[in-house]
C-alpha cells in the first residue's frame, strides 16, 4: 500500500474542515520530538501538558490519555512497526517518519487501549489530516481499517516467527525489544523462557512514581499523607504514588526535603552508606553525581552522621542539577564540574566513594522506553574504558579500609561484571564486600557479593551494584 497523493475535491462537494484533537495532537508533537531531536519523553511530555492544562479544553483526563498514547506508543514501537510493515507494500524506511508516528499512534489505540475500533481510526485520521494533509490522512485511513481487523494476539501469532524457530526474534516481536537487548537481558538473567519474559513485559509496563524522603527534612510519615501513596517495597524513604500522581503537587517535593527516586536507587546509595568501615566515616565522594537524586539521599545521611560529602559532576549543566538537588542539605556539602577519571582530589581521601556510572540504560526502558530503539551493540564499546576508568579512580579517591559503590543502570554483564572483574585484576588492593545483607528483606538477590536488581522482581529499574573494599 503506497501513500496516496493529494486528489482534487469533486465539483460541488463542500469541504470539511479537519477537527483539531489536542490530546492527539499533544502526543504527536512528543513522539515527533523524541525521533526529530532524540529527545527523552520524560522530558519533552511534562512541558507539553503543563502548557496544555493552562488551556479550558484539558483536563486531568486528557493529560492521562495523552500520557498513555505517548509512552504507549513508544514501548510497543517494535512490535507496532511489525504490524504496519505487514499492512504496506513497502519497507518501512520509505514511509515518512511523521506518518509512521500517526500511524504509531493509531495502531496503539487498536490494540494497546480500550478505545472503540471506530473511533480509534476516525480520530487517528483526523489528526492525519491536520498534521500530514488529507492525501496522506487517506494512506493512514487505509492501513489502519487493515489493522483493525484483527487484535494484537492475532496480529502478533502472524508477524512473530514461531518461538521454536528463533526464541530471540519471536520474544523480540512480541514484546517490542531490539534482538540484541533480548539477547543481552537473556544472558544477565540467565535461566529459561518464563524469566525473559517476564522481565521483557515487565520493562513495558508503567512505573508507579517513586518518592524518597530525604533524612532529617521528611519522613516517609510525611509522604504518606499524600492522595493514593503507599509505603515503598523495600527502602525505608521511599513511598509510591500508586494511581500516578503529580509530584510537584507534594509540599516536600516542592521544597526539595523531597525528591522523585526509583526505589533501586535509593538503595544502592543506602547500601553503601552502610557498609562496614574500618576507620573513620568523615568524607565521602559522589564521583558520578547528576543529575542529584543519589547525591542528595546521600548527602543527607552523610549530615545525620556529621560526615561531608563532595558531589563531582563532569558536565556543568548537571552538576548545577546536583546542586538544586542538594540545596537545603543540612550537614557540610560541596558540589563541583570535574572530570572524575582526571580526580580534583588526592588519593586516598575519602573514606566512601560511589561511582554510578553513564551506560546504555537498559535497567530503565520502563521509564526511557525510547531508548531501546537508540542504543546499539557498538554503544558498549564507547562506554567501557570510561566506566573502568571511573572504578579505577573511584578505587584510588578511598582510603584503606574505606569502600567503593560501583553502580550502573544496566544488567548488561558488559556493564556489570565484566568491568569489576577487569578492574580489580589491575588493582589487587581490592576485595569484593557482599552488598546482600545492605538490603534487608529484599528478595532474589542472587548468589552475591554484588546485586542485580530486577524490575520483574523487585519493581525497581534494573540497578547493578558491587562494593569494594581498598585493603592496602
Amino acid at each position: 500500500m503506497s501513500e496516496q497523493p493529494r486528489r482534487p475535491r469533486k465539483p460541488g462537494k463542500p469541504y470539511r474542515r479537519p477537527q483539531k484533537d489536542p490530546v492527539r495532537i499533544l502526543a504527536f508533537e512528543a513522539l515527533r520530538a523524541v525521533d526529530e531531536r532524540d529527545a527523552y519523553a520524560n522530558l519533552v511530555l511534562p512541558p507539553l501538558l503543563r502548557k496544555a492544562r493552562e488551556r479550558d479544553d484539558f483536563d486531568a483526563r486528557d493529560a492521562a490519555l495523552a500520557t498513555e498514547l505517548v509512552y504507549g506508543t513508544l514501548r510497543r514501537q517494535g512490535t507496532y512497526d511489525a504490524i504496519i510493515a505487514d499492512c504496506v507494500d513497502r519497507p518501512l524506511r520509505e514511509v515518512d517518519p511523521p506518518v509512521l508516528d500517526v500511524l504509531g499512534l493509531g495502531v496503539h489505540q487498536l490494540l494497546g487501549t480500550r478505545i472503540p475500533s471506530h473511533a480509534a481510526v476516525s480520530a487517528t485520521v483526523e489528526l492525519a489530516r491536520v498534521v500530514l494533509g488529507d492525501g496522506r490522512a487517506k494512506f493512514v485511513n487505509a492501513v489502519l481499517r487493515k489493522v483493525a481487523r484483527d487484535d494484537l494476539d492475532g496480529w502478533l501469532e502472524r508477524v512473530a516467527p514461531p518461538y521454536d524457530e528463533d526464541p530471540e526474534d519471536h520474544l523480540a516481536v512480541v514484546h517490542s525489544h531490539p534482538r540484541w537487548v533480548v539477547s543481552a537481558l537473556w544472558d544477565s538473567l540467565g535461566g529459561g523462557r518464563s524469566g525473559v519474559e517476564e522481565l521483557l513485559a515487565a520493562d513495558n509496563e508503567r512505573p508507579e512514581v517513586t518518592l524518597v524522603a530525604r533524612p532529617g527534612r521528611a519522613t516517609a510519615d510525611e509522604l504518606l499523607g499524600e492522595e493514593a501513596a503507599v509505603p515503598g517495597r523495600w527502602s525505608p524513604y521511599a513511598v509510591r504514588l500508586s494511581e500516578g500522581g503529580e509530584p510537584g503537587a507534594v509540599d516536600a517535593v516542592r521544597e526539595n526535603r523531597a525528591g522523585v527516586q526509583d526505589e533501586g536507587s535509593q538503595l544502592v546509595a543506602l547500601a553503601l552508606a552502610n557498609a562496614p568501615l574500618d576507620g573513620p566515616d568523615r568524607r565521602w565522594l559522589d564521583g558520578c553525581a547528576g543529575p542529584g537524586g543519589k547525591a542528595a539521599l546521600l548527602g543527607a545521611l552523610a549530615a545525620e552522621r556529621g560526615a561531608f560529602l563532595l558531589a563531582s559532576e563532569k558536565q556543568p549543566h548537571r552538576a548545577g542539577l546536583v546542586a538544586q538537588a542538594l540545596d537545603g542539605n543540612p550537614g557540610p556539602y560541596q558540589v563541583i564540574a570535574a572530570d572524575g577519571t582526571r580526580p580534583a582530589w588526592r588519593p586516598g581521601s575519602f573514606d566512601r566513594v560511589l561511582v554510578d556510572v553513564p551506560c546504555t540504560g537498559l535497567g530503565a526502558l520502563r521509564r526511557r522506553p525510547e531508548a531501546r530503539w537508540r542504543r546499539r551493540p557498538e554503544d558498549l564499546d564507547g562506554f567501557a574504558p570510561l566506566q573502568r576508568g571511573l572504578l579505577r579512580s573511584a578505587l584510588e579517591a578511598v582510603r584503606v579500609g574505606g569502600v567503593v559503590g560501583y553502580a550502573t543502570c544496566s544488567p548488561h554483564l558488559a556493564e556489570t561484571r565484566a568491568v569489576v572483574a577487569d578492574v580489580l585484576k589491575q588493582f589487587p588492593d581490592g576485595e569484593l564486600v557482599d552488598a546482600r545483607p545492605l538490603l534487608p528483606g529484599v528478595p532474589g538477590l542472587g548468589e552475591g557479593p554484588d546485586v542485580q536488581l530486577w524490575p520483574h522482581v523487585h519493581g525497581t529499574d534494573a540497578m547493578y551494584l558491587a562494593l569494594i573494599r581498598r585493603t592496602a
